[in-house]
């Protein structure tokens, strides 16, 4: 890899959403999975709104919103020149609209200061590096591994965000006391829907969404069970209906109301 771009031999084409997206990722590097697909699911944008995704990547989580709502103008800001370029690269190859600015959210770039956004929505990195052992991929370590806080993260956010504005992260489980610690000091009406192994198992992954000037009380949601049966079986995923919707045909994944 070049610093700036991933030559063609470095890169896999992988299927999202049954085969409606087909995203160039590195072979050895970050490689995103199903959690941006279900972040992107999970934001209630409608056609014309605006949407920034902060660390987007490659441009999965943008350019699953931006399949699933025709209309909607997502910007993506990227620290990671090479992923930045990426983005691009696969927007353009989907023919969908994604503005990727490169640049860094701790010191945001004076375009998108001068923004702002119906919806702000975030994968940030999952593993505190104080408690972990970083990868060996500088690119994976970059988007995995946390170099800026999770507080510094929910604060550029909210800056960006409109008011009433949505802002929705994913994030492991045991990250949620962060989380919530520092999005109370930003947002209002928080929500949190657990996402569920399977039925009986702790949550890993949640999502957790606040508004700008919001005013609600705090709600914890019934979890989203993402697959069937009590184990995991050998070659098959068994997801439930409803989480293979969202995979496979960019259904949406709404929080209760």
């Amino acid at each position: 890899m070049r610093c700036d771009s991933f030559d063609a031999t470095e890169l896999s084409q992988d299927a999202f959403l049954g085969g409606r997206l087909v995203i160039g990722q590195p072979k050895d590097g970050y490689r995103a999975g199903v959690d941006p697909v279900l972040l992107a699911a999970s934001i209630p944008a409608r056609a014309g709104e605006r949407v920034l995704d902060l660390g987007c990547g490659g441009g999965v989580a943008g350019l699953c919103l931006a399949a699933r709502v025709p209309g909607v103008l997502v910007t993506g800001l990227e620290v990671q020149p090479a992923y930045a370029d990426l983005a691009r690269r696969n927007a353009e190859a989907n023919n969908l609209a994604l503005d990727v600015v490169t640049g860094d959210l701790s010191n945001m770039p004076d375009t998108l200061r001068q923004q702002q956004f119906d919806h702000v929505i975030a994968n940030p990195p999952y593993f505190d590096r104080r408690k972990s052992t970083a990868a060996r991929d500088m690119g994976r370590e970059r988007a995995m591994g946390e170099g800026l806080a999770l507080a510094d993260w929910v604060r550029a956010a909210a800056r960006r965000v409109a008011q009433k504005g949505s802002v929705t992260f994913i994030q492991r489980a045991d990250r949620l006391p962060d989380l919530m610690a520092a999005a109370m000091v930003h947002l209002g009406s928080l929500e949190v829907l657990p996402l569920i192994p399977r039925r009986g198992r702790v949550a890993r992954l949640v999502l957790l969404r606040g508004r700008k000037g919001g005013r609600a009380g705090f709600r914890l949601h019934d979890g989203w069970l993402l697959h069937e049966g009590p184990e995991h079986v050998q070659g098959g995923e068994k997801y439930t209906a409803a989480t293979s919707e969202v995979l496979r045909n960019a259904a949406a994944l709404p929080f209760p109301v």
